[in-house]
């Protein structure tokens, strides 16, 4: 049985289909990405996305749907689904389909009539082009073909309307046409595997809605270019390959170019696999010799914070440590830079948060336990300067006290991952002494010195830590304080972030006061889905982040639930409670394998909403999720092999003493 297989009934209710995503990603930082019924619901939505450098950093939509007509005896039927302002669907495609499986490539299996046509896709790794195989399993009489392109050329973030502007006609290509609507676009070349007949027809399709576009409270309609139609007649057992693409293809080579595609593709037959799926498809690799990982799809970048959380979990733990190796080795020249001369980066964003070259010093140490302490010494020199960087009080954000904690400056701005802000203004106003960048900062100390051999100032101010860590954030009820300032103003919240005091490989707090950590977490924060940003005791709680911008910003971190917390949940727990706390942790673990059949399919979302029945929400592929968990699922699976290992140990002890 399919591991993401999706049937007729599921598929026919759009309130059920509507909500289900797939995205499918190549290293360029392109995508195909739509609903699991083909109707996009966001303007983010198209079957080809593409970045286009010289029209700036956002993303394009060239190619938004491919719409399809199956013609038999005269009678049409058009298998696609849109939705129209007003809330109007047509045509109601979704009525035809029989299944739709995504456990190697997206496959949707359409029924009309006597005609079974199955439709595949994939996306080309390293061009940016998208394949569609159309292939005709059943029928009784001649069956044509119709194909209808929707164009749209405008960037992610906005939405196209009919003007004048556009520059009609085309130019030949192969069994097909290339096409540009607008000065400074390429040519977006659509072509099929056998030679089509074309009708230049030139109109607009108009009011397309977006609902989730709606909901979010930004503009939800546009219009669409159709340039004209194909047709093509298809023989039962037939395939019929179409590709939309930037560079002209070679029709000849379109099913060869297919089927090498699909053997690279990794089979998405588990919750493991699906993981390591969706951690490949967050990989951008945009020259030969770089790497990153994009924060999310379908409309984050690279952002430094994030590629440092994600990078253990979606490389070390899917067994691509050359891709660790070449992210970092990409990356810290560019943090370099930046230390040295303040320069930003024009790919890495964020460069400048207080907490990222700790993040950093903790990816190489989570490098070194699986590799060895010896592999991770060329990373030696980087982590010992941005120990040095933060000590000589340089960063433009971050000192360091007496006490040896680590004092983020107030600026109005987010100064840590709860970034949600209105008006340029951090909607959580966290500065001072924050919890978890000072756990981070005490861990980088220890790993440093574990790394790069004792250093008398290292070690003196990992002992002032030792003492002033506690002094400052534990409170009278047994938890951590969210932050400190100046060692007066004191925030009560409970929020996850002390849950680094006791997941990092080194912890500033002894054991007893860890396990009471843990307990008000386990306790107030955690959900089947993660980690909740605010308990709801605490004042402030918004469970529902839903509604428009405003509303949302509110919720990320007052409530909603990150599924990346789990990862330092998991740790912690199994370090404080050992073998006993394996069956929980898979329990808990349960929760997010039953994501993979919502929001977006065969991957996790951002977050969730902090109370039942927990949607899902923001994107819908998340590199931090899709990399904690995945280490979450890294940590489980040692422990148990340990378990087993010692319990066959402890069998053949008692054989030989008997």
């Amino acid at each position: 049985m399919s591991y993401l297989k999706f049937d007729k009934t599921l598929m026919a209710n759009l309130d059920e289909s509507l909500q289900r995503e797939y995205i499918r990603t190549n290293r360029k930082g392109a995508y195909s990405s739509s609903t699991i019924v083909g109707c996009n619901t966001r303007k983010y939505h198209g079957l080809l996305v593409v970045p286009i450098p010289e029209l700036g950093d956002q993303n394009r939509v060239l190619l938004s749907s491919l719409d399809l007509t199956i013609i038999q005896h005269g009678a049409e039927f058009n298998v696609a689904v849109h939705h129209y302002k007003g809330g109007v669907i047509s045509p109601n495609g979704h009525k035809y389909i029989r299944e739709y499986n995504v456990d190697i490539i997206p496959a949707t299996i359409f029924r009309v009539g006597g005609v079974v046509l199955k439709r595949e896709q994939v996306f080309c790794h390293y061009i940016n082009r998208a394949i569609f195989k159309y292939t005709l399993m059943e029928a009784h009489s001649d069956t044509l073909l119709r194909f209808r392109p929707l164009l749209a050329f405008r960037s992610v973030a906005a939405l196209t309307h009919e003007n004048g502007q556009i520059e009609r006609g085309h130019i030949p290509a192969r069994n097909g046409i290339g096409i540009s609507l607008y000065k400074g676009y390429p040519h977006l070349f659509m072509q099929f595997s056998k030679e089509p007949e074309y009708r230049e027809e030139g109109y607009w399709y108009k009011d397309f809605e977006y609902p989730k576009e709606k909901e979010r409270g930004y503009e939800c309609t546009e219009d669409l270019y159709m340039p004209g139609t194909f047709e093509i007649p298809i023989k039962k057992g037939e395939s019929i390959y179409f590709a939309a693409g930037l560079e002209e293809a070679n029709p000849n080579t379109l099913r060869t170019t297919f089927v090498k595609e699909v053997r690279e593709r990794i089979p998405r037959e588990d919750f493991f696999s699906c993981l390591r799926n969706a951690a490949h498809q967050l990989y951008y690799r945009p020259t030969p010799d770089d790497g990153y990982l994009l924060a999310g799809y379908p409309w984050f970048d690279v952002r430094a914070r994030d590629l440092f959380v994600a990078l253990p979990g979606c490389t070390l733990c899917v067994e691509a440590p050359e891709r660790f190796e070449r992210i970092v080795n990409t990356v810290i020249p560019a943090m370099e830079r930046y230390m040295r001369l303040h320069e930003d980066d024009e790919t890495i964003h964020g460069l400048h948060e207080p907490d990222v070259g700790i993040w950093a010093i903790w990816a190489i140490q989570q490098y070194a336990r699986r590799n060895g302490l010896e592999a991770a010494k060329r990373f030696g020199s980087f982590v010992s300067e941005v120990v040095s960087y933060y000590l000589s009080a340089q960063h433009p954000t971050a000192q360091i006290r007496e006490n040896g904690l680590l004092y983020v400056l107030g600026t109005g701005f987010p100064l840590s991952w709860m970034d949600a802000k209105l008006n340029g203004k951090a909607v959580i106003p966290r500065e001072g002494y924050l919890v978890e960048l000072n756990a981070l900062w005490y861990n980088a100390l220890c790993f440093e010195r574990e790394l790069n051999g004792e250093k008398p100032e290292i070690g003196e101010i990992i002992s002032r830590i030792e003492r002033s860590f506690p002094d400052t954030f534990l409170n009278c009820y047994n938890y951590l304080f969210d932050y400190v300032r100046d060692g007066k103003a004191q925030d009560w919240s409970v929020r996850p972030n002390m849950l680094f005091a006791i997941s990092l490989p080194y912890s500033p707090l002894q054991r007893d006061r860890q396990l009471q950590v843990l307990e008000i977490i386990t306790r107030e924060l955690l959900t089947p889905k993660g980690l909740r940003s605010l308990s709801p005791k605490s004042e402030g709680y918004r469970p529902y982040c839903r509604g428009k911008q405003e509303e949302r910003e509110l919720a990320y971190y007052n409530g909603s639930v990150w599924p990346w917390l789990l990862g330092q949940y998991t740790e912690a727990y199994l370090r404080l409670y050992g073998n006993s706390g394996v069956t929980f942790l898979e329990r808990m673990l349960i929760g997010m394998e039953e994501e993979l059949q919502m929001h977006g399919i065969g991957t996790i979302s951002e977050l969730f909403d902090g109370n039942p029945p927990f949607m899902g929400r923001g994107a819908i592929s998340f590199a931090m999720s899709v990399g904690e968990i995945l280490r979450a699922k890294e940590l489980l699976n040692r422990t148990e092999s340990d378990m087993h290992l010692s319990v066959r140990h402890m069998y053949n002890y008692t054989k030989w003493k008997g």
